[in-house]
């Protein structure tokens, strides 16, 4: 598996849930002798807009919710879409900005998933129609009907 695919996680609490591989560890590390993946994701998906709303209500349910976590590869199917580079906010990826050391203490996580939450609803609020990628970051964000 690559940076950039889009996964769908299979097990634990965001069972169901779409995240993209941030950076992957075939051999496993120290703390963790198995292969797994940094994963970033939509916990909370956007809610559907009309016309009619206001465009406070707009704002409001056109957020996202992300989440960053370690993930096992036997609890993530991939996808066949890839958005490698499509997360990119003022010439950051993800993979520059989340790294397996800001998982460790409380505020550190925070502010790091306060950095993604910005990185997705700019994404999501201003798609790019001009790029070939767009359906993926499209599927990325929809929710997941089964």
């Amino acid at each position: 598996m690559k940076a950039g695919r889009v996964v769908i996680l299979l097990a634990g609490r965001r069972a169901g849930k779409k995240a993209v591989i941030v950076k992957t560890y075939d051999d496993g590390k120290k703390g963790k002798q198995f292969a797994h993946a940094l994963v970033a994701g939509v916990e909370k998906s956007p809610l559907k807009v009309t016309k009619s709303m206001s465009k406070k209500k707009v704002e409001r349910r056109s957020k996202v919710t992300p989440f960053v976590k370690s993930v096992n590869y036997n609890h993530i199917l991939p996808t066949r879409f890839m958005v490698t580079g499509e997360f990119a906010k003022d010439g950051s990826e993800l993979k520059s900005i989340i790294a397996e050391d800001k998982l460790a203490t409380k505020e550190s996580r925070k502010s790091l998933k306060r950095e993604v939450r910005s990185i997705f609803n700019d994404r999501y609020n201003h798609p790019d129609s001009s790029k070939e990628k767009q359906p993926a970051v499209d599927f990325f964000f929809k929710k997941l009907m089964f």
